[in-house]
């Protein structure tokens, strides 16, 4: 049993690696793609192709199957994390600079927090790990300070053009949603394997985006000779490395590691994000970014702390449906 629990440790580091750095580019990504192509549309085509692609991939492997139960949960789980997750992000991004839209995501870890104590509470677990403590609230507070240090300047040099109140509430109600979603995934019974359930959620998420998309008159309207190769080229790594790659990863995770550390991505990705802008772009690195990293990593260290470390949260909280490999390989 404990090459068992090393073997799945190992993963869930490789699997939280592949997150901190393909999400930590994806704001970007989507910021460059929406120039030219219209939010809901652009979320619904890369998901759809990223969702028949993995499904395909499944089906001439290992089969393809979903019960009309597993095919209800995703199309929820869809609806909650692709099409109110990033759907409302993508769409905010079209008014939003990318910064500004980092910052405010921020407040995923908290609300994932929040959110496996409102289970904890619910199933009246007084012994489950998901009750923070004040470890916990000082991680969250240094990784939340360090978000500031990083992004502060930028917010406030667009402070004089403030900003419009519609795109600010939908990505609060996008970290609102995508928390629902996830945790609705890691805790539904009877759930499908995690690579078989991340394609049916974004093959389902693609359709409620593609609904919203037809329902705003996006698809009507929309012309391919209007797109720009730099909005091309960001739809694909968005499909590759954002939908192919990451998304099923981060279902993985979401089974077998503690949703709080999986949530910490959203403190390290602007870190990343100020990496690859000083690697490709040349962009300077002074100290006050080192400052706010060495915060972010430090509020990332502590949460992991205050879960008792990755090793004791290899096991979710609830039970693995028998149906559902322990371990898949990632």
């Amino acid at each position: 049993m404990q090459p068992t629990n090393k073997s799945n440790t190992l993963k869930i580091l490789l699997g939280l690696v592949v997150i901190y750095v393909v999400w930590g580019s994806t704001y970007l990504a989507i910021r460059v793609a929406v120039e030219t192509i219209p939010p809901f549309f652009m979320a619904s085509s890369r998901f759809l192709v990223g969702g028949v692609l993995v499904a395909g991939t499944l089906w001439l492997f290992q089969g393809f199957h979903l019960t009309k139960r597993q095919w209800f949960d995703n199309a929820i789980v869809g609806g909650f994390m692709i099409l109110g997750g990033n759907g409302l992000v993508s769409w905010a991004e079209t008014s939003i600079p990318s910064g500004i839209a980092t910052l405010i995501v921020s407040m995923n870890p908290l609300f994932f927090v929040l959110g496996e104590w409102a289970v904890a509470v619910y199933r009246k677990d007084s012994q489950s790990r998901s009750h923070p403590n004040w470890l916990t609230f000082v991680g969250l507070g240094l990784g939340t300070a360090g978000l500031l240090i990083l992004i502060g300047p930028a917010f406030l040099s667009v402070s004089e053009e403030p900003l419009e109140p519609l795109p600010v509430i939908a990505l609060v109600m996008a970290c609102l949603c995508w928390t629902i979603g996830s945790l609705y995934s890691r805790y539904s019974k009877n759930a499908a394997d995690p690579f078989t359930g991340s394609a049916a959620q974004m093959l389902c998420g693609g359709l409620w985006l593609l609904l919203v998309s037809v329902l705003l008159g996006e698809v009507q309207n929309f012309s391919p000779g209007m797109v720009s190769f730099e909005s091309i080229y960001a739809w694909l790594y968005l499909v590759v490395a954002g939908s192919l790659i990451a998304f099923p990863i981060f279902v993985w995770l979401m089974k077998n590691g503690s949703p709080t550390i999986v949530s910490t991505y959203a403190y390290v990705n602007p870190v990343v994000a100020v990496i690859l802008g000083w690697w490709i772009m040349n962009e300077t690195i002074d100290a006050r970014i080192f400052s706010a990293s060495a915060a972010i990593v430090a509020g990332v260290a502590l949460i992991s702390y205050s879960k008792h470390s990755l090793k004791a949260s290899v096991a979710p909280e609830s039970p693995v449906e028998p149906e559902a490999p322990v371990e898949p390989e990632v």
